[in-house]
């Protein structure tokens, strides 16, 4: 019997990569429901290949997208909007996996949703985490959702791990032998940039990975290492770890993806080429494996493989995240909501790049955290990291 898979953000590049596994596997998987903020021409491509029940997109675009279904006799796929569309999709009954791929906050209340539901969620919107961890791996466990990593840095720790590890008490510390995370970043597009070179950095160079094929936002946040922060508070929740067990390796060929080390001296890496359907596929049909069209890692023309330490000094937005977990509570979302408007501005050079971490240190300073109890404190909390980032965002462009 097939699986039925609502995909969050089905035309950005993780929602493609999935799509492609789908139509690999349509024996073992059905598309039920896709969701797009602003691309409806893929979205209808999809609709036409994939024959969703269900598609969302924003209420302003709902009129144009039935036009373009009608014309393409899909009028039977029906359309739902804004985030309670999200929301119904992601916890439907009929859904048995929900892809999480919507970037930024915007993601956090449907992969809650989804999360509530009971669903087998593949995570690839790490905000969602950043923000709610406590309250996300709380309603995980109460709801007996199945929550797998799809960034590939947290799906290569997942495979290193011990097969019990997640029924071991989730108290920060680490278990059942482990000793240590090394999360590895590629460094970015910038990586041996001076900090005088940073200042005059596009957002056209910012955007060019040299390994990953990512979205616009992902990519400047690849470039100013705050990526890697973020995965830094999602590895912290996600595996029940302090920060302080988790450390940053950058690694620019972006063949090993990750590392778990062990109190006997063991170190377990998992390696591939980089390519995101690996990860997809493994949290998709977890704890089986299923074929992909990515070829083996050939070893002998990636003979060799670097580690060096981060620089914050250049990357300051890797300490500023690492603190923001070490302080807690609220401080994560603040942290994101601040990150998203400096990197919004900085795409429309509004601000320098330079000038991202800046703003969401000036953010972290002028709001105080508070207790991440409750969701409405941490969207109120991102409501006013916002508000102050634009400010500071007016201040700087004028």
């Amino acid at each position: 019997m097939s699986q039925s898979v609502c995909i969050l953000g089905a035309t950005g590049s993780i929602g493609q990569s999935t799509l492609k596994i789908l139509a690999q596997h349509s024996q073992e998987y059905s598309v039920f429901a896709v969701t797009a903020q602003s691309r409806l021409a893929e979205l209808v491509e999809i609709c036409k290949q994939y024959r969703p029940r269900f598609a969302v997109v924003p209420s302003s675009k709902v009129d144009e997208l039935r036009q373009l279904l009608v014309a393409e006799q899909l009028a039977d796929i029906e359309i739902l909007a804004d985030e309670a569309g999200l929301i119904a999709v992601a916890s439907h009954s009929d859904v048995d996996v929900v892809m999480a791929a919507i970037v930024g906050a915007a993601g956090l209340l449907p992969t809650l949703a989804a999360v509530k539901a009971g669903k087998r969620v593949l995570l690839a919107n790490k905000e969602a985490l950043v923000m709610s961890g406590d309250i996300m791996m709380q309603a995980a466990l109460d709801h007996h959702a199945t929550l797998l990593p799809v960034d590939s840095e947290h799906n290569a720790i997942f495979q290193c791990l011990p097969q019990n590890y997640f029924q071991a008490e989730r108290n920060g510390q680490p278990k059942l032998g482990v000793s240590n995370i090394l999360l590895t970043a590629s460094g970015g597009p910038f990586l041996n940039h001076s900090l005088e070179q940073l200042h005059s950095v596009t957002p056209a160079q910012a955007c060019k990975h040299p390994n990953w094929s990512m979205g616009q936002k992902i990519s400047v946040d690849s470039a100013t290492l705050m990526n890697k922060g973020l995965e830094l508070i999602e590895a912290c929740h996600l595996f029940s770890i302090e920060e302080h067990f988790v450390t940053v390796v950058v690694h620019p060929q972006s063949i090993i993806h990750s590392m778990v080390q062990y109190v006997d001296g063991s170190t377990l890496a998992q390696m591939g080429n980089p390519d995101m359907c690996t990860p997809i596929a493994h949290a998709l049909a977890w704890p089986e494996r299923i074929q992909t069209h990515v070829p083996a890692l050939n070893v002998f023309t990636h003979s060799q493989l670097n580690f060096v330490e981060p620089d914050t000094t250049r990357f300051p937005a890797l300490q500023l995240a690492r603190q923001a977990m070490k302080v807690g509570g609220t401080t994560p979302a603040i942290l994101n909501a601040a990150n998203e408007i400096a990197v919004d501005a900085f795409l429309k050079q509004k601000i320098g790049f330079m000038q991202i971490p800046a703003i969401v240190e000036q953010t972290l300073n002028q709001l105080a955290h508070q207790a991440a109890n409750n969701l409405d404190v941490i969207l109120q909390a991102d409501a006013e990291a916002r508000a102050i980032a634009q400010q500071l965002v007016t201040n700087k462009g004028s």
